[in-house]
């Protein structure tokens, strides 16, 4: 069989030559190739990546908005009568500190022992109100936080009322 191909290609060898393609069909198979690279479709995969970056996007926002709600979360949010607590009680402890601070030159070793206390009580506060927004229970957490104030509140007035005694004893015993 293979022999009767050679013999058949032989015999019709001119044939087999005259019919070559021509120097210009080259160059427009060249040209559609190219045009055909031209016009690539984008594929479902870019389409599906943008889409899931997009959600992905958002969903990060979203969480970063929801969190930056809750931490700007106030007393007064939670109850408002307990604000108002809080605010005299803030209030009257920083005039009884700024009176505490008067006497810090006379007994300076008692003064540092009782702001130490009164910074306890600031920590105390301070870890109190970063677990406000993230607490199931918050009315709980408030009633907390304004019971602190309250305790410095009444402290303060305990210091006071030691240091004036201190200034009395000493006043006496000078004479």
């Amino acid at each position: 069989m293979n022999n009767r191909l050679e013999t058949f290609v032989k015999e019709n060898r001119k044939d087999f030559d005259f019919f070559e393609p021509s120097a210009g069909l080259w160059a427009k198979i060249e040209k559609g190739l190219d045009s055909k690279k031209e016009k690539k479709p984008i594929k479902l995969y870019l389409w599906m990546s943008a889409a899931a970056a997009i959600v992905v996007v958002f969903g990060l926002v979203w969480l970063y908005a929801g969190r930056s709600r809750n931490r700007d979360l106030e007393i007064a949010d939670v109850n408002a009568a307990a604000a108002k607590k809080e605010i005299q009680f803030a209030s009257l402890i920083t005039e009884k500190r700024d009176s505490l601070a008067i006497f810090a030159s006379a007994n300076p070793d008692l003064y540092k022992k009782f702001t130490n206390d009164l910074k306890k009580l600031d920590e105390d506060y301070e870890r109190l109100k970063a677990e406000l927004p993230t607490t199931p229970n918050q009315l709980f957490v408030v009633k907390a936080m304004v019971k602190n104030r309250e305790i410095q509140l009444n402290l303060l007035k305990q210091q006071l009322l030691i240091i004036n005694q201190v200034d009395d004893y000493k006043r006496v015993n000078q004479i």
